[in-house]
């Protein structure tokens, strides 16, 4: 029996709230198929085969509380399983450094901790904390917006032979420099911003892709996004969102074969709607034209909740960051990237980007259903 896979997380908000609790979920509930993975078993290894052995954040009602705990402290909104339910995980929260991760919108929710500690201090404690807990994996899931906060911990990971999967569109996967360091390295990093099961921009890629294929001419698309979490409050604040709009653009530009110009496409979050919690609305438009130059127009609603949407792809994440240390795969895991991320380092279709994971994990463990 494989052992399991040690995972710290970065930012123990709504989106690991909802990973943790699905776990649960499904541990309480065997008889269930377990829908939104890749495969039951990676290398060996079920959803229930991760063990979070520790967790990093600023805010203060989160710092010093169990895993456990924490993942309901507000503003976190998911309570799946009841409060008080959760098992104990015996894992810790420590403090992070806020760098640029706590935006104006969301400070006075967050409410980050008042530490006398450095950015460097901070920076010891956390190589040492995860040595300590012996963390193979660390999983991002800071705001979007947070470069200087992401650069922070892809370089603890390199410091400290650790896989990075980068769940926000803070590019280190796919900028040349970040993935040559840790191919260099010889460590995994999976990114980069996370793809829906069944998301938004998922949707959207697919249905441009079905009208690129089918012969249309597409002229002119958009996407807009509401919800009521504390990401979506995050990105009211515009100068955090160059590059969620870059990777969510580039995601769908790439299944064109003819790119779309910049003022024809715009794909993005668009408000903040606090009675929506973690529902996300997506509102998406493809206007084209087909035979003998007539006009078409299709519009799409997707209603989702935004933590379910993300969890499924996660796990897959961590177990296919952990096949590649196993298999000695330093940089990015450019199978698992395009296929569970919007803006990887190497597009593909992702029916490509499916058969290429299939192919890697059947590689590892010879064939995708090996038990």
């Amino acid at each position: 029996m494989a052992e399991k896979i040690r995972v710290a997380l970065v930012g123990i908000g709504n989106c690991f709230a909802g990973l943790i609790q699905g776990i649960e979920h499904y541990r309480r509930n065997p008889g269930q198929e377990v829908i939104g993975i890749i495969h039951d078993r990676i290398a060996g290894r079920s959803i229930h085969d991760i063990d979070f052995v520790c967790g990093f954040d600023v805010g203060e009602n989160k710092v010093g509380r169990p895993i456990n705990e924490a993942i309901y402290a507000p503003p976190n909104m998911v309570e799946w399983i009841p409060r008080g339910e959760m098992p104990g995980t015996g894992a810790l929260v420590h403090e992070a450094p806020a760098l640029d991760g706590v935006g104006i919108w969301v400070h006075n929710r967050i409410k980050p901790v008042k530490s006398a500690a450095t950015t460097g201090e901070l920076g010891e404690a956390a190589r040492r904390i995860l040595r300590e807990t012996r963390a193979e994996v660390l999983v991002s899931y800071l705001p979007v917006g947070s470069e200087e906060a992401t650069r922070f911990w892809a370089q603890v990971c390199l410091d400290t032979g650790t896989a990075f999967v980068n769940c926000i569109p803070s590019f280190i996967a796919s900028d040349a420099e970040w993935a040559k360091k840790f191919t260099e390295r010889g460590i995994p990093v999976v990114g980069d911003d996370i793809k829906g099961q069944v998301g938004a921009t998922i949707v959207h890629r697919t249905l441009a892709r079905l009208c690129n294929d089918r012969g249309t001419k597409i002229e002119r698309t958009y996407q807009i996004n509401v919800g009521g979490n504390t990401d979506f409050l995050n990105m009211k604040e515009q100068e955090r969102l160059a590059s969620k709009r870059i990777s969510k653009t580039e995601s769908v530009q790439s299944q064109l074969d003819e790119r779309l110009d910049d003022d024809s496409i715009y794909v993005g979050p668009s408000d903040f709607v606090p009675f929506l919690g973690n529902t996300k609305l997506m509102f998406m438009r493809i206007e084209g034209r087909q035979w003998a130059n007539v006009p078409y127009n299709m519009e799409v609603r997707l209603d989702v909740d935004d933590k379910a949407n993300s969890a499924g792809i996660v796990i897959d994440a961590i177990r296919l960051a952990k096949l590649a240390l196993e298999r000695g795969i330093g940089g990015p895991v450019y199978e698992a990237c395009a296929y569970l991320m919007k803006h990887p380092p190497r597009q593909m279709a992702d029916q490509d980007a499916r058969r290429a994971c299939d192919a890697l994990i059947a590689g590892a463990e010879g064939g995708p259903d090996s038990p």
